[in-house]
């Protein structure tokens, strides 16, 4: 059984519907609080890098050393998806940035695909004009290698591809009902600052979670067989 790698960076952040995605392709999900618990000494054959309310810019020594572990799982030609947080690494560990967005986003956000997006094996497949639920407040700019496959009016960089097999997307499409109460409760004041509820968030949520499984599932079977 192939093995995939979960980097986490706070426990209530974790692989969401991914982990059904992934083991039903056979492979193997270990998870990581690299905060706590570091990072393996060996890549694996599938790494997944989820959220967190942290910086990639700040200055904590696993951070430097997490940029490091995703540029060499990248450059082992490993499939590497960043979601949030993790799509944040994944844009700075190839040489982009990560600033502080105009705007929090939280809860669902229309994005629309680029022209590249639309070329794409995995967003191709879905509308042009889509939701998906968001949390953060940074945004990310790329290097010209990179692909920009959507943007959100506040975020010009909402996904993207790096070669065929690093995707980050600073959307949640992995979270379900249990995922978003706990970001809600974890992240209260988040949620004060935008003038909404848990209430409006959860019923918000429901609307656009199962559309966004199924991308999930979609994304997951691309990179697992390409």
């Amino acid at each position: 059984m192939q093995q995939a790698l979960c980097l986490q960076h706070v426990p209530f952040e974790g692989p969401g519907i991914f982990h059904s995605a992934l083991t039903t392709r056979q492979y193997e999900l270990q998870p990581c609080l690299v905060p706590e618990e570091g990072l393996p000494h060996q890549l694996p054959d599938f790494l997944l890098v989820m959220g967190g309310p942290m910086s990639v810019n700040d200055l904590a020594p696993w951070i430097k050393q997490e940029l490091r572990f995703i540029r060499q799982s990248i450059d082992s030609g490993i499939p590497v998806l960043g979601v949030c947080l993790g799509s944040q690494f994944i844009a700075k560990a190839i040489g982009g940035n990560v600033e502080p967005g105009p705007a929090l986003e939280i809860g669902p956000v229309p994005i629309k695909l680029t022209n590249e997006g639309r070329r794409d094996p995995v967003f191709a497949s879905f509308p042009h004009n889509m939701k998906v639920f968001q949390w953060h407040g940074e945004g990310i700019s790329l290097p010209s290698a990179a692909m920009p496959l959507a943007s959100s009016e506040l975020y010009p960089i909402q996904a993207f591809r790096y070669g065929d097999r690093a995707y980050g997307l600073l959307g949640h499409v992995e979270l379900d009902r249990g995922g978003v109460e706990a970001l809600c409760r974890e992240c209260a004041n988040d949620v004060k600052r935008v003038g909404k509820t848990t209430e409006d968030l959860l019923k918000a949520a429901s609307e656009i979670l199962p559309p966004s499984h199924e991308f999930a599932h979609r994304l997951i079977a691309h990179l697992t067989t390409i």
